[in-house]
């Protein structure tokens, strides 16, 4: 059974929130009612469905005992009663807990694993496959660090990825993606294994993390690299590390100002991302969900060229379209990884 003293509560909660700003909130209040307001519209939506839908059922059962309305509700009633449990189904999914980072911007970093330079070349191909999903939704998708190798791969690269829900659709990426093919180096057209690491972390605001000037070290460094736009002539690269916990992070891009607003940002999420996972493990010690568990070790997905083939090896989806998939087409996955997790999360509030 839905909670419905619950439900009400949460309607009422809205309406307060509507009158509240067409009222004309404090400037001080504007930011935060809206981003409530906005989290609540799609549920409270839902809640007045499911309720005129029960109010729909109740009375077309009243018609039954009138003779010339008792055709339309035997028509009626059927549809109303497939309806209603669905409508209680998507009701749960839209009152399960909200992960607060899910509405922000994320940080993409993408590093080779094992497999040497097939490896690195692997890292690139990623890293255009999401940057064309990032077009294909219209989001914005700016490289903060990239450092490739002579061939063509990647050392190392990070992006910054904003737009509507960005971190709610990525955040399943984090883990090891392994691929299974024949390199361009390899004259004697074996099939190799190479890996690649994904990791994308929320960005985190100032006010979510402090991180006092005392606590790093900042130092300035000409790039260096295979060549290309990506490095520099000048000493405007930033290396900053933050002492107490050892993380370094490198920006090299033109602007030493944009560097560092760069690197920090970058560790700001990395300490963000590191807080949110201490506290996940407080909270849910004796369950760890298989799917968005942000493990980085984890393998999580496989991608074999010679057959064409995808394999999320979470959730057992396996889709022949791989070269859909590496031009951006990523959507298919991405909902089969959310309805798994939101699967997930209704079992637990169950037991």
């Amino acid at each position: 059974m839905l909670p419905v003293d619950a439900l009400d509560q949460i309607t009422r909660r809205f309406e307060f929130l509507e009158a509240k700003l067409s009222s004309g909130a404090a400037p001080a209040e504007i930011a935060a009612l809206s981003r409530e307001y906005a989290e609540l519209k799609p549920v409270v939506t839902e809640i007045a469905a499911w309720k005129q839908a029960l109010a729909d059922l109740a009375e077309a059962e009243g018609w039954l005992a009138d003779p010339e309305m008792k055709a339309l509700a035997e028509d009626e009633m059927p549809r109303l009663k497939a309806r209603i449990p669905e409508m209680e189904q998507n009701l749960r999914i839209a009152l399960l807990p909200k992960d607060a980072a899910d509405v922000r911007p994320a940080i993409l970093e993408i590093r080779p694993g094992t497999g040497g330079d097939e490896a690195a070349l692997f890292a690139g191909d990623l890293l255009r496959m999401y940057q064309r999903y990032a077009e294909k939704q219209g989001w914005s998708f700016q490289i903060l660090e990239l450092s490739e190798t002579e061939l063509g791969g990647v050392k190392e690269a990070m992006a910054r990825i904003a737009g509507e829900g960005v971190f709610a659709q990525l955040k399943y990426e984090s883990g090891v993606h392994r691929v299974q093919r024949v390199p361009e180096t390899e004259a004697g057209g074996r099939i190799h294994t190479s890996a690649a690491t994904v990791a994308v972390l929320p960005e985190a605001e100032e006010v979510d993390i402090d991180i006092p000037a005392s606590d790093i070290r900042i130092d300035t460094m000409r790039a260096s690299g295979a060549g290309g736009q990506h490095v520099n002539t000048t000493d405007s690269a930033v290396r900053i590390t933050h002492i107490p916990t050892g993380l370094v992070v490198t920006s090299s891009e033109k602007s030493q100002h944009q560097n560092r607003a760069n690197a920090m940002a970058v560790l700001r999420a990395r300490l963000y991302d590191m807080e949110r996972a201490r506290v996940d493990a407080e909270r849910a010690s004796d369950r760890k969900s298989q799917v968005g568990s942000g493990d980085r070790s984890e393998r999580i997905r496989t991608y074999n060229f010679p057959q064409g083939r995808m394999t999320d090896h979470r959730i057992n989806l396996t889709l022949y379209a791989l070269a859909q998939i590496m031009a951006g087409d990523l959507g298919e996955i991405i909902q089969a990884l959310v309805a798994q997790d939101q699967a997930e999360k209704l079992a637990a509030m169950e037991t």
